[in-house]
């Protein structure tokens, strides 16, 4: 089955590739979930549509992906939560919480599809997050949630 990517999947693609799959992985996975669409001709300009988009959004290049990492992880970023008694938070830090945080941090927007989280944040203190910068460039950001 031939599908059209509208995220990335991982081991897979990106958004706006045009992939072979096993039909049942298709079909039972990847479209019900809205990782993709079947191809047509029709739906071949909204992946050229999508991959413009996420062009748009991509850092440029690897050597700027460089120097935005160096930015990252020389001083750790500060993120202000509401938490409640014992620095327990209400709810947990989001990646968008995050990249707000990284973007004024580092003068120019980040992207919260790119932060990696291994667990959910809600306690305050120090944590650690990755940043995907780029497909071989990625920055260990320290992050160091503190309460409003």
């Amino acid at each position: 089955m031939k599908i059209i990517l509208t995220q990335e999947v991982e081991n897979l693609g990106a958004a706006g590739d045009v992939v072979e799959v096993k039909d049942g992985y298709g079909r039972n996975y990847l479209i019900p979930r809205g990782f993709a669409i079947r191809w047509t001709r029709g739906a071949q300009a909204q992946a050229d549509s999508i991959k413009a988009a996420r062009s748009a959004r991509a850092v440029r290049d690897e050597a700027h992906a460089s120097e935005l990492k160096a930015k990252l992880e020389g001083a750790p970023v500060d993120v202000k939560v509401k938490a409640g008694q014992g620095g327990r938070l209400f709810g947990a830090v989001t990646p968008a919480d995050i990249a707000a945080a990284l973007g004024e941090a580092a003068g120019e927007a980040i992207d919260k599809r790119t932060i990696v989280l291994g667990n959910p944040i809600k306690a305050l203190g120090n944590h650690a997050v990755s940043v995907k910068l780029h497909d071989d460039v990625s920055a260990a950001v320290a992050l160091n949630v503190i309460p409003v």
